[in-house]
């Protein structure tokens, strides 16, 4: 494996060389992670899809986007890094998806908005991306939006760049670890075919990050109890609650809920009316082997076996 160094800026694809910085920098950050409850791609059924091509969410498992855990993870450790950084989680889906919002508090983010409204419904990656780029300028400014490289239900890993793209802001995509934060740059490892590579570019920035890199921290016990009873508008009027003084009295157990009209958007520009992309099915393919081989440890059958992958292509 090769490593290297190279300054990347978004106005130009030029590198020069990084040179190593001690420095220490006393910043706080407000940091942006894009999350998704998606279904759980190991169950998928027969009910798995819609007739107008959308997933049948009710019918599948919803968890946390596993690389969306990734990305969370070096958002939390900026936040350990950075003393008064705050962590958002931002989140679009049905009014279960505040599941996604609770979890992220339960590990250490620091609040969150759930974007749901039946426009956002059906949603390509180009929708989404519309969507979730209005609610962040609705936030407000801020340092880094870092959210999973992909999402398991759709495999694009184009939300990232779009949400980049839309809000002028330049992008380091397939980041493993984020080294060092300054007033003005951000230096990224990131995992490429055939190495590593290390880029700095400038703030604020959005970053997508891969599966290889650390996986998130489990839940906190004293966050657990806190945020434990955290929920939207919509599920406290759907709710029996037995603890309603709780969120006049702890706001930050009052979710965000937005909708269209809240973050101000197109509503050509959502859901399936924005969306140039629909999904003409989906399979569920298990892959069998046909024959199996058991072969010793002694060299002779290893070297039989190098010979032969060797003969039918499967390497070399």
């Amino acid at each position: 494996m090769c490593i290297f160094k190279a300054y990347f800026f978004a106005e130009s694809t030029d590198c020069v060389n990084l040179q190593d910085n001690t420095n220490t920098y006393n910043m706080s950050l407000k940091i942006v992670v894009l999350a998704k409850q998606v279904p759980d791609t190991r169950n998928v059924g027969k009910d798995a899809m819609k007739a107008d091509g959308t997933i049948n969410r009710a019918a599948l498992p919803a968890i946390f986007n596993p690389e969306d855990l990734n990305a969370l993870e070096q958002a939390l450790r900026l936040k350990d890094a950075h003393p008064g950084s705050t962590v958002t989680i931002l989140t679009m889906g049905p009014g279960r998806a505040a599941d996604i919002i609770r979890e992220g508090l339960f590990r250490g983010a620091d609040n969150g908005y759930l974007l749901t409204d039946r426009a956002f419904a059906g949603a390509d990656t180009l929708a989404t991306s519309y969507a979730l780029a209005t609610a962040i300028k609705k936030i407000g400014t801020c340092d880094i939006i870092i959210g999973g490289r992909q999402a398991i239900d759709g495999d694009t890993a184009q939300v990232g760049p779009q949400v980049a793209e839309k809000l002028g802001m330049p992008q380091i995509t397939y980041a493993e670890e984020i080294l060092k934060v300054t007033d003005k740059t951000i230096t990224v490892k990131r995992h490429i075919d055939g190495g590593v590579e290390t880029v700095t570019g400038p703030l604020p920035m959005v970053i997508t990050v891969t599966g290889s890199a650390a996986p998130c921290r489990p839940r906190n016990a004293r966050l657990v109890q806190k945020y434990k009873h955290a929920k939207t508008i919509t599920e406290k009027q759907q709710g029996n609650l037995d603890y309603t003084e709780l969120y006049d009295k702890r706001d930050y157990l009052n979710l965000v809920e937005w909708s269209v009209a809240d973050v101000q958007g197109d509503l050509a520009q959502c859901g399936l009316s924005g969306s140039p992309t629909k999904v003409k099915a989906i399979q569920n393919i298990v892959f069998q082997a046909k024959e199996n081989k058991t072969i010793g440890s002694n060299d002779r059958e290893i070297e039989e076996l190098i010979v032969e992958l060797l003969a039918n292509h499967t390497i070399g």
